[in-house]
């Protein structure tokens, strides 16, 4: 979801090259939730000296809050905590997020995961059931709000479906770690491991290859997976 349709756009646009992830988020009430946000600098927004790289800004806890404080998206904040570049606040947001007061609300929904950047919201969602997800969906067209939806899966599916990961590559993967092919020094080699599951050191190294990026896809790259490798094959 666009930056500009949902929170803290005139933060981001302000302070420049700067992250949002929410460390967790409750409802207040119909009107209001509670995030708990880390703000960060992404890599290149600081000259050294703390200005951004579009010299309107400076990365620290004043310029944050004083962003916040005219961000029409926040109705209050507060300081919680803050490390190596990192800032940690209570926020309180309201009518200009009606797509999230929705999903916690009237939906029951959870918010798994919600981090920003780029100019891009991405939220991983837990729903009661498919109906409330559907019915999110045409609140948001209704309403003129895009909201792209990148991969819709079942709990049945376990954590092995949730993170993309096929029963080939799952098994690869455990057997690999309970091997300690993971482990510096390594606990069994490549050969060994892949004639132990019967399959070519090249086969393994495929496996491998893609149950790693399945995992950066779907459990590190939050709603940003599919653009990144399109990016990179482009």
């Amino acid at each position: 979801m666009p930056v500009t349709e949902f929170a803290l756009y005139e933060t981001s646009e302000r302070l420049g090259d700067v992250g949002f992830e929410v460390e967790r988020v409750v409802a207040h009430d119909r009107d209001h939730v509670i995030p708990f946000v880390w703000i960060s600098a992404e890599p290149g927004s600081s000259d050294g000296n703390g200005s951004s790289s579009n010299g309107d800004s400076d990365i620290d806890a004043e310029g944050i809050e004083a962003a916040l404080a005219d961000d029409e998206s926040v109705e209050s904040f507060g300081s919680l905590a803050s490390f190596d570049g990192e800032w940690l606040y209570r926020m309180e947001w309201g009518s200009r997020v009606e797509t999230l007061v929705r999903i916690l609300v009237e939906e029951e929904g959870t918010v798994m995961a919600a981090s920003a950047t780029g100019g891009t919201w991405n939220l991983r969602v837990l729903f009661p059931d498919h109906d409330g997800l559907s019915r999110t969906h045409d609140y948001c067209e209704d309403a003129g709000l895009t909201w792209d939806v990148n991969r819709i899966y079942r709990l049945e599916e376990g954590r092995q479906g949730r993170f993309g990961l096929t029963d080939r590559q799952q098994d690869t993967l455990t057997a690999a770690f309970e091997r300690g092919y993971y482990e510096i020094p390594r606990g069994t080699a490549a050969k060994d491991l892949a004639e132990e599951l019967g399959i070519s050191h090249q086969a393994l190294s495929e496996q491998l290859r893609r149950a790693h990026g399945n995992l950066v896809k779907n459990a590190i790259v939050v709603g940003r997976g599919a653009e990144a490798g399109e990016n990179r094959s482009g």
